[in-house]
């Protein structure tokens, strides 16, 4: 898993005027006012997956691309929802240019995860929510692994806890916290 992330330039993922802080363990400002997150944290949540190369993953909240980077160097398929189209497009670009050609974007309502492709081995949402939507859990094989910053969202609410929930092969959810972090909100896809 480190030497996936080893093997990713950050500053790719960033906007020239941030490529000299690329490399401080920090989250940064990417476009559509979304951030890209630490290296620590992309490491922790990529070890809490325990991936296997054979694993489909399914991410929500695509961002700059650089998670998914990361994933599809480690699983066998990475189905990435972004609900911004602007991002989606910046980060399908990024990724095809990387010849990561593992990883399928969806511009979409990520809590509506991605039926067609489902069931996914694991589950990675990198943007906070209060509760996990149902889909998500429903698109999750047996002993598959769903990770999610769960809490409050919003600028002056408090961190939010990354929680890994495991389904057992009867269907049955366990649940582990990890540690406070804060991450920008689960964003809805507004109907026409």
């Amino acid at each position: 898993m480190l030497a996936a992330i080893a093997r990713l330039r950050r500053e790719e993922f960033l906007s020239p005027d941030l490529h000299r802080q690329a490399y401080i363990d920090e989250s940064l400002d990417i476009a559509c006012g979304q951030r890209i997150s630490q290296p620590s944290i992309v490491a922790v949540m990529t070890d809490a997956l325990a991936l296997a190369p054979t694993d489909r993953v399914l991410e929500i909240g695509t961002g700059s691309g650089f998670q998914a980077a990361v994933l599809a160097q480690l699983a066998m398929r990475v189905y990435s929802i972004e609900v911004l189209p602007d991002l989606a497009d910046r980060a399908r670009r990024l990724l095809a240019r990387l010849r990561l050609d593992n990883v399928t974007i969806l511009s979409g309502d990520g809590r509506l995860g991605w039926p067609e492709a489902a069931p996914f081995e694991a589950i990675l949402l990198t943007c906070a929510t209060p509760k996990v939507p149902p889909a998500l859990f429903e698109q999750l094989g047996p002993g598959g692994r769903l990770i999610a910053p769960i809490g409050p969202i919003g600028l002056a609410a408090g961190p939010q806890v990354l929680t890994v929930f495991r389904k057992d092969a009867g269907g049955a959810l366990g649940q582990q916290r990890l540690l406070s972090v804060r991450f920008v909100p689960i964003i809805a896809r507004q109907r026409a």
